[in-house]
């Protein structure tokens, strides 16, 4: 499912620490006494000569960034440490393994995504060979959204403490026994297995959805986050293309039991032997960090002292700030209309169009892959242009208007209408996924952009649960337009909170700024 994000610029002011931030850290007396002291915590991406004399560097600083020294009481006049002038002369160059580590990651985020929705491509097969109702396939996609958000904390406090590797190592390792265990779920009476191998997928997602911000700060310049992180995004939307356009090719819609499990067996074991070969690369390919920061910002994160992080204040930061809570909202009700237009799209196309399984698997991929066009191209006018909040504006409107064209030329009778109205819909809606973390990240710096993702993320599938059920519930009782309807009248929402949203753009300035010193 989607992911993403933008990539993280620049540390927090802390004891001792010279680095940019929130100027509220002590001044030790040992750290006056080291060699390098003598710097003071400044504004996000400031950088203070230590040479300097302290007290003119601290005025003159102050005075010509028109900020206010922020100093706790009884402390000394001076906020510093010798971190910031090592960083000044700190190496940044770029990876030639950033590529292999991205690919890798965007192939074992296809093979999660995939999984997903596999079962909801061909609910109705499903729901046949299992002898189970809709409501219950549905919860198979469903139940991704529901152990994402209870998981979210723990594992984005892991991905901050122990690093990229072991949540690489961790989400992969899970994907492949999730895969393994559907295996046992070969006969009709055996669907609680499958709801576990499910189950344990879901539990591989969790360490998926916050990596590709991360993964791009961490092995990406700065001007190239925003395409290394849409395209860590198009693992996720290749794999759920690839759930909707594989398996009804896979299983085809037949009435013997046991040929429909042998088709059944040939996904799964596929599924497994992939997820198989990409846990092992994972553990042989996947390195923690490159040998040296690849842009400015990174160089002042990577020698912030961890110990001084604190993961539930960065939490409370991120909710005490408006510009996030209204992003985070309207990035809830677009994505949480794209996971319940995805669970329930084969049953609103057999609905209008019977028989057509193989094509309803076919207007998702069209979905997706229109999308992923629409992605890669936000991400690479997002690293040229710097225009966010009336990039993020434009392409929700235009979600908004997909839905409802979608909404009303679905009934007409037309497959090739519905191909063109869903291509449109995916390219601006799927599109839309890696511009709200690119946004996200630049209003909530200098915080670890997992965090702010993984709050993106939760918001998503809270709405996610919401909208495919109440949009399940109307469609079987008032039909289709009426789902799709309560979908545009939230998308209607999202845009105008979206406009209300203020661009202030904290890694950009943190990034100028750094270069201009």
């Amino acid at each position: 499912r989607p992911s993403g994000g933008a990539g993280r610029g620049g540390g927090r002011g802390r004891p001792g620490w010279a680095g940019p931030g929130r100027g509220r850290g002590t001044f030790p007396a040992a750290a006056a006494r080291e060699p390098g002291g003598g710097g003071r915590a400044g504004r996000p991406g400031q950088v203070v000569p230590a040479w300097t004399e302290p007290r003119r560097a601290e005025q003159s600083a102050a005075h010509g960034a028109g900020m206010v020294l922020q100093e706790p009481a009884g402390a000394p006049s001076l906020s510093a440490a010798a971190g910031g002038a090592a960083d000044a002369t700190a190496t940044i160059q770029l990876s030639r393994l950033r590529w292999a580590v991205l690919l890798l990651f965007s192939s074992y985020s296809l093979c999660n995504a995939f999984q997903w929705i596999q079962y909801g491509s061909i609910n109705n097969i499903f729901v046949r060979f299992y002898d189970v109702s809709a409501f219950a396939i549905d919860w198979l996609s469903m139940s991704y959204m529901l152990i994402y958000i209870p998981l979210l904390f723990p594992v984005a406090w892991l991905l901050d403490k122990r690093g990229l590797r072991l949540i690489a190592l961790a989400g992969s390792a899970l994907n492949a026994m999730g895969a393994w265990v559907k295996l046992g779920s070969l006969k009709p009476h055996l669907f609680p297995v499958t709801v576990l191998g499910q189950v344990i997928c879901a539990l591989a997602q969790v360490f998926i959805l916050g990596m590709p911000s991360h993964i791009a700060s961490v092995w990406f310049g700065s001007h190239e986050v925003s395409t290394a992180c849409s395209i860590a995004v198009f693992g996720n939307q290749l794999g759920i293309a690839a759930g909707f356009l594989v398996p009804p090719v896979l299983i085809p819609n037949v009435d013997d039991v046991e040929k429909l499990a042998y088709h059944i067996s040939i996904m799964f074991f596929i599924t497994a032997g992939v997820a198989s070969a990409l846990f092992i690369l994972v553990i042989i390919v996947f390195k923690e960090r490159p040998p040296n920061p690849p842009s400015r910002a990174q160089a002042w994160i990577q020698s912030r002292p961890t110990a001084e992080y604190s993961y539930v204040q960065s939490i409370l930061r991120l909710l005490r700030n408006a510009n996030f809570l209204l992003l985070m909202v309207a990035y809830g009700l677009n994505v949480g209309c794209f996971y319940a237009l995805s669970t329930l799209l084969n049953r609103m196309v057999i609905h209008h169009y019977p028989g057509e399984e193989v094509n309803a698997g076919r207007i998702g991929l069209t979905i997706i892959l229109s999308g992923m066009v629409g992605a890669l191209i936000s991400g690479i006018w997002l690293d040229k242009t710097k225009t966010y909040k009336q990039t993020t504006l434009v392409v929700y409107i235009m979600s908004l208007v997909g839905m409802i064209v979608y909404t009303f030329t679905l009934s007409l009778g037309h497959l090739w209408v519905v191909f063109v109205t869903a291509g449109s819909l995916g390219f601006f809606m799927t599109g839309y996924l890696p511009l709200g973390f690119e946004f996200a990240a630049e209003l909530t710096y200098p915080e670890s952009e997992g965090t702010s993702s993984g709050l993106l993320n939760v918001s998503a599938q809270i709405f996610g649960i919401a909208f495919t059920i109440g949009q399940g519930q109307i469609m079987d009782r008032f039909g289709t337009k009426a789902g799709n309807l309560l979908l545009c009248s939230f998308l209607f929402l999202g845009t105008v909170m979206t406009a209300f949203i203020k661009a202030d753009l904290r890694r950009q300035q943190a990034n100028l700024e750094n270069e201009q010193t």
